[in-house]
This record gives C-alpha cells, sequence and structure tokens, in this order.
C-alpha cells in the first residue's frame, strides 16, 4: 500500500496475491517474499471509522451450542418468547449423582474414522469394549484445549485421540458439531412440526473470550463443515465469547436465584428480593464476570448501560489456561511419581480404555471435593490398571504405594487409592492459585475500579474449593462474590438470549492492535535509512504500521473502519492484502518486536462488463473500498466497487499463516 500523507491520498495495495506487481524491498525486509504492488492512489483520505447498525437476519428459532473442554449442550428459544429458554432433554447414560443436563464432550469414531457417537454414550461404548479391539477406536476428550493451545492453527492442524492415532482437528470438531445439529433439530421437530427448517435457525456457537481469531475462525468452518449453515448464510451463525454470554444471563437474574458466598443464609441481606440485577443496578454500575471452565479461566468486566440494558467493556477479555482439567492433570502427575512416569504414559497408550476408567473414577471424587470435608476419599483403580501394574513392574501396586515417598495416598482394604483430604484440595490449589491471580490482576487495573459484583460462573465454579478460595482471596475487598444457582447452564442460556439480541453488547475492547505494511513518503531523520525505497525516483518508507485500531480501544458494534485499494494493474481478480498485528498499541513498523503477520484480506474482483474501459475509468484507478467492524466477536469485513457499487466478496482470513 501507498500512503502519501502530503497529497492526503489514502493508499492502496495487491498484497501477495499470484497476479501482484513485485516491489524491492530493502535486504532482511520480511517482505522480500510478500511484497506490495504499487498503483495509483485512489483521492480521497482515509475516512474516520463511522457507526453503522448491524443488520437483523430473519430466523425464528435460536439453538445456542456450548461446546465445553469436559462437557458440552444446547438449549434455544424461539423468537415469539425469546426468553422462554427450552433445555436439551436429558441426555442417555451418565454418572450416578450427577446432573446430567449436559453431556461429555466426548466423540468416539470407529477404527475406519466414521462416527459413532458423542457424550455418554461415546464414552460407555468405549469403556464396555475388548482393550485389545479399543485400541483400534478413536476416541477423543478434552479437545476444545487443542485449539487454544495451538500456536500455528491452520485447517490442516491434527487431533490425537486417546490410543495416539491422528485425524484432521476440523473433522473432529465437525463430527461434534453435526451431533448437536441433529439431536437440536430432532427435539425442534418433535416439538414444532410444522416449523420449516431452511433460514429458520439462528445458531449461536460459545468460545472463550480469549481465543484468538484463528481459533473462532476455526469454529465457524467446522460449522460449515457439519453443515450448521453454509457460506452463503454465514449471517446466521454468531460465535459468542462465553463470559459476555454469562453476563448477558446474569443481568436478568432475580437476587434470590443467586448464592452469595459472603452470606450463605437464605433470608440474609438482599438475596430473597425478587428484582433483577440490572434493576437494582444504576446506570455505570459495573461487575466482573468469571468464567471458570474445564480449560480457561475467561474474565470480562461489563458497565451496565440504561435505559436498555446494553453492555459495554470495560477492558479487554483475560484469563488463562487455569480450567479444571488442570486437576485431573495433577492427579496424573500425582500418579507418575507413585507408579512411575514412565508407566503411566505406557498404561495409557495401550489400555486407552481402562485409563478412561480411571479418569471417570477421579472426577466422581473430585465432585465432592471441599475445603471443610473431613473424611478420605477413595479412588477406584480399574483392575486392567492393577493386572497391567503388576506385569510390568513384577510387583503389586499396594507394594509400590508403600516404597513411593508420597504419604498422604495410602491403599485401602477395598482394593482403592485411599487420598486425604487435604491431599485432594493440594491438587486444586495450582489451578485455583492462577484463577485468583487472573481476578487480581483484572481488578488491579485503572479501568475496572468502582466493580460491586464478582459473578463466578462455568462448570468449574460449582466446585466447592474454588468458591471458598476465591471468597477468601476477594471478600476482603469488599466485592460480593455471587453464583448462579444454575452456575453450570449459566453460559449455555446467556448464548441463547445473545442470539434473539446480538446487539446487547454495546460496545467491547480490541484485544490486539490491527493493521497493515504500507509505504509513506519517506523523511529523512524520522524514518530509519534502512527502510529507504527508491522507485521511478521517488522516495519512499517501507514496512510502514498502517493502524486500523489500537489494542484496548472501545468499538462500538457496528463502527466500521474504511480504506479503499486499487488493483495494481488492469484485469486483476484477486487482491490479497496481508494483515499485522501486536500487543502494544505505538508501533512504528511491521517489523517492530512483537508485530506479526496475523492473516489476510482478500478481495474477489468481476472483471468490469465490456472490458476494462467499460466504467469511463481508467484501470489503474478502480477503487474498492473496504469496511471493516472490530466491535464484533469475530472482525468482519463487506467490500464494493465504488465503479459499479457492486458487493466485491471479501474476506479475512486468519487460519493460512
Amino acid at each position: 500500500m501507498l500512503a502519501v500523507p502530503e497529497m492526503g491520498l489514502q493508499g492502496l495495495y495487491s498484497g501477495s496475491s499470484p497476479e501482484r506487481t513485485p516491489v524491492p524491498s530493502p535486504p532482511g525486509s520480511p517482505r522480500t517474499q510478500e511484497s506490495c504492488g504499487i498503483a495509483p492512489l485512489t483521492p480521497s483520505q482515509s475516512p474516520k471509522p463511522e457507526a453503522r447498525a448491524p443488520q437483523q437476519a430473519l430466523f425464528s428459532v435460536v439453538v445456542a451450542i456450548d461446546f465445553g473442554t469436559t462437557s458440552s449442550g444446547y438449549a434455544f428459544s424461539f423468537a415469539s418468547d425469546p426468553e422462554a429458554i427450552h433445555m436439551m432433554r436429558k441426555w442417555e447414560g451418565g454418572d450416578p449423582g450427577v446432573a446430567h443436563q449436559k453431556t461429555p464432550t466426548c466423540l468416539l469414531l470407529t477404527p475406519e474414522g466414521a462416527f459413532h457417537s458423542f457424550g455418554y454414550t461415546a464414552r460407555d461404548y468405549y469403556h464396555d469394549l475388548d482393550p485389545e479391539e479399543a485400541r483400534d477406536w478413536l476416541y477423543f476428550e478434552k479437545f476444545k484445549m487443542k485449539i487454544h493451545s495451538a500456536t500455528d492453527l491452520t485447517l490442516k492442524t491434527q487431533l490425537e485421540a486417546v490410543n495416539g492415532k491422528k485425524m484432521p482437528a476440523l473433522e473432529v470438531f465437525a463430527h461434534a458439531l453435526r451431533f448437536f445439529k441433529e439431536h437440536a433439530l430432532q427435539e425442534l421437530r418433535d416439538q414444532c412440526p410444522s416449523l420449516p427448517e431452511k433460514d429458520t435457525v439462528r445458531w449461536v456457537l460459545t468460545v472463550p473470550a480469549i481465543w484468538k481469531q484463528p481459533a473462532k475462525q476455526f469454529m465457524r468452518e467446522a460449522a460449515y463443515l457439519a453443515g450448521l449453515v453454509s457460506r452463503e448464510d454465514a449471517e446466521q451463525l454468531l460465535i459468542a465469547l462465553e463470559p459476555e454470554a454469562a453476563s448477558v444471563y446474569c443481568r436478568k437474574l432475580r437476587l434470590h436465584q443467586l448464592v452469595d458466598l459472603s452470606s450463605r443464609a437464605p433470608g440474609s441481606g438482599r438475596l430473597g428480593e425478587r428484582r433483577s440485577i440490572d434493576s437494582s443496578f444504576r446506570q455505570g454500575d459495573r461487575y466482573v464476570v468469571a468464567d471458570c471452565g474445564g480449560g480457561t479461566v475467561d474474565l470480562t468486566v461489563h458497565q451496565l448501560e440504561q435505559p436498555h440494558g446494553t453492555l459495554k467493556e470495560l477492558y479487554k477479555a483475560s484469563g488463562g489456561p487455569c480450567g479444571a482439567v488442570g486437576v485431573d492433570l495433577a492427579f496424573e502427575q500425582l500418579l507418575g511419581r507413585i507408579f512411575g512416569e514412565d508407566f503411566i504414559a505406557t498404561f495409557k497408550r495401550q489400555r486407552p480404555a481402562a485409563w478412561v476408567d480411571l479418569t471417570i473414577a477421579f472426577e466422581a471424587r473430585k465432585r465432592t471435593a471441599g475445603p471443610h470435608r473431613a473424611g478420605a476419599l477413595n479412588i477406584s483403580l480399574p483392575f486392567s490398571f492393577i493386572d497391567f501394574y503388576r506385569k510390568q513392574r513384577g510387583h503389586n501396586v499396594e507394594t509400590a504405594l508403600r516404597r513411593s515417598s508420597v504419604n498422604f495416598v495410602k491403599w485401602s482394604s477395598q482394593g482403592m487409592l485411599r487420598m486425604s483430604c487435604e491431599a485432594m484440595n493440594d491438587l486444586f490449589q495450582p489451578t485455583v492459585s492462577g484463577i485468583i491471580q487472573h481476578i487480581e490482576a483484572l481488578l488491579a487495573r485503572p479501568e475496572v475500579q468502582g466493580v460491586k459484583l464478582l459473578f463466578l460462573v462455568g462448570g468449574f465454579a460449582e466446585s466447592a474449593v474454588l468458591q471458598h478460595a476465591v471468597q477468601a482471596a476477594l471478600g476482603a475487598r469488599g466485592l460480593r462474590v455471587v453464583v448462579p444457582h444454575d452456575v453450570g447452564l449459566t453460559i449455555l442460556k446467556g448464548a441463547v438470549l445473545f442470539g434473539q439480541a446480538p446487539g446487547v453488547v454495546r460496545v467491547r475492547r480490541s484485544p490486539l492492535t490491527y493493521g497493515v505494511g504500507v509505504l509513506n513518503r519517506f523523511v529523512a531523520g524520522r524514518h530509519p535509512p534502512d527502510k529507504l525505497l527508491v522507485r521511478d525516483g521517488r522516495r519512499w518508507c517501507t514496512d510502514v504500521f498502517e493502524r486500523f485500531v489500537a489494542a484496548e480501544q472501545s468499538v462500538a458494534l457496528g463502527e466500521e473502519v474504511l480504506r479503499s485499494y486499487c488493483p495494481a494493474r488492469p484485469g486483476q481478480r484477486r487482491v490479497l492484502i496481508n494483515l499485522y498485528c501486536c500487543a502494544a498499541e505505538d508501533a512504528r513498523f511491521i517489523t517492530d518486536p512483537g508485530v506479526r503477520k496475523c492473516g489476510a484480506l482478500s478481495l474477489e474482483l468481476e472483471p468490469t462488463e465490456g472490458g476494462p474501459h467499460a466504467t469511463g475509468v481508467p484501470p489503474s484507478r478502480r477503487e474498492i473500498r473496504t469496511a471493516m467492524q472490530f466491535g464484533d466477536t469475530e472482525i468482519k469485513v463487506t467490500a464494493v466497487d465504488v465503479s459499479t457499487n457492486r458487493s466485491v466478496r471479501a474476506a479475512i482470513d486468519f487460519l493460512s499463516n
């Protein structure tokens, strides 16, 4: 792109398309292989961002899928009665004593890679397979976190099943989403036989707010592959941020639907009042939502705006990989200390179904852990584990426990691991401490001063250990820590409400600075000499970072950043523009530390009717005006060919880096 400030001209790009005009770059420049094409500039200044009301698609029902790390489910509501949320049918299977309005995020594929089952059905079928046969089946669990942790996520990223076999992650996610689609549509047909399926459903998928753009795009691509919506009807699918969804729901709750951790007595304080949270708030009141899930802790802070109850994000989403699976990992490490890490790795690989059995047994005991529990907990070891250990090591598990340095785990006479309640609570501590550190870091931000409430939500928020630790750490600050009664379903219900009114979150904060690399007129003394590029007798500064939006900048829903681009030469069918991002607000060049290429904006151009001169506009002056939105849950782009006023197919790809 060229930018010429002294002429007041807006620049243009042709990116790294095969049809580009190459431009030489200084040695060491990252654009040596992906250089910009130079073409005449468009004749107007860059307009200021402008807000435009988002268009609402027509739909009869909203179906939200809460795709969690450890458990998943769906809910729906009809446009005719949007706040009447219908939970999915009870799932088959389940664990004794555990309410199962969700199902485990477990997927089972046949040895040939075909879909077999999902959830409790998948888990129980895999459990019942012969050990030798199970080694050929592909069983996936807790795979959502792989998308968060992948630093180079692409459409070809692979996931590893419990037996070590791999398959494309996109197919794994698509199998799961297709299952939910079919399950939900069948329930809708049963309830409303006359409901037409086509163009009737708006789908909502939940993702952590701390997920970056590639992960969000990945979930959208998986939804396309699963057939939830087509690319042509992309607006029928919304990506909802999990703590935002929880916030949308929590602000509607009555106070008697909450547990105040600082005063648990049923009639204490204001807990008995039948007023909603937002009716008890004044305009400008602020609160934090801490979504403690299986894989992550996800934090958002909102300010309630009256009179319409819209929400304004006060600080960019924060958090990290501090979820309930951290407790499972601590238990696995404990087993490694007792029986040997090499044995645990071998057992997982050669007896995958039995390993799943062991994790289920631990999960059941983990749910009963509490800060004031007095008795020890017994954890069943599968017979396969006991037998496999004796064959591998030549002695029994009881001997291993006696010889180990772990004093707080014994062998019970019933043939189980017997763990003291203190030992169980210790397994929670690294994860719980991480969650509290993230919350405290957020509360220390100046933008977050004046917070009244902390909503603790998500599946892990059901844990008495976590509740007690958060209240103990934050109660002294004068912060009310409250937990909704249906804490594990808060995000799911909020996602339905969000789907009915996606404009409820009016302002968000950009998590990163986004922009493009451009050429500016070289100014001696201001620009580094190594950025000088001389072309056709003119002096340019290369690699200038032109910012679209800054990190932590408030961006309203529907607000647009407008830019104009011209093809580098007549007949060019595609313009491809590299996008860059960084955490800093003041980056000057795309070569600065921390600045990285994060995606590409592509514009697919239709040939002009009657040839390149038919519009009366010189071919090198053909202007494509783009409008980018950074205030939604995903970065969006639209484009128009100014000469014809026709829409241009535009997309931002974050997965092809």
